[in-house]
């Protein structure tokens, strides 16, 4: 029962996950307010500010990890609507878990994912390091494949959705 629910939060981290068009990952700070069981943006925020004051503290630039994003969605008569939310780095997210409420499980569950995708990632940086100009360039059009593979899949599954709504 504890593995599942602990690979279930796992999974919710993986599935609000974005990736920018350089392959960058982030998150949106409302999609993940609700994975981290925060009800209210008025008291996440709060979080994020202390998370933005850590980022200060370590002479970090702020606004390279927490940019603020206005995002336009329809309503119930069909109008727009605007709303404010902030896009959130892998470190981002970290700095976010460490200053949650600690008394929420999930809160627990996000500073050991994050600390352990960080950890990974720098794993990786240091390998990519050791490699020689031709396996640095390999490895580079692999990569470069996959992610074509996987935006070729979202296209095609986007385009799948979009019939099925028509209908």
């Amino acid at each position: 029962m504890k593995n599942n629910f602990i690979n279930k939060t796992e999974k919710d981290f993986e599935s609000i996950k974005h990736i920018d068009k350089n392959g960058v990952e982030f998150w949106y700070a409302r999609e993940l307010m609700i994975v981290l069981e925060y009800s209210k943006w008025e008291n996440f925020i709060k979080v994020i500010n202390k998370a933005k004051q850590s980022c200060e503290n370590s002479n970090i630039n702020v606004f390279e990890h927490f940019p603020d994003v206005r995002k336009v969605f329809k309503v119930g008569n069909n109008a727009d609507m605007e709303i404010s939310d902030i896009k959130l780095s892998r470190y981002a997210c970290y700095l976010v878990a460490q200053n949650g409420d600690s008394r929420k499980k999930t809160i627990s569950l996000a500073q050991t994912y994050f600390a352990i995708q960080t950890r990974k990632q720098e794993l990786s940086r240091q390998e990519y390091n050791k490699l020689t100009e031709d396996e640095k360039r390999l490895y580079t059009r692999e990569n470069i494949r996959n992610k074509n593979k996987y935006l070729f899949n979202t296209a095609k599954m986007s385009g799948v959705k979009s019939k099925n709504k028509i209908f």
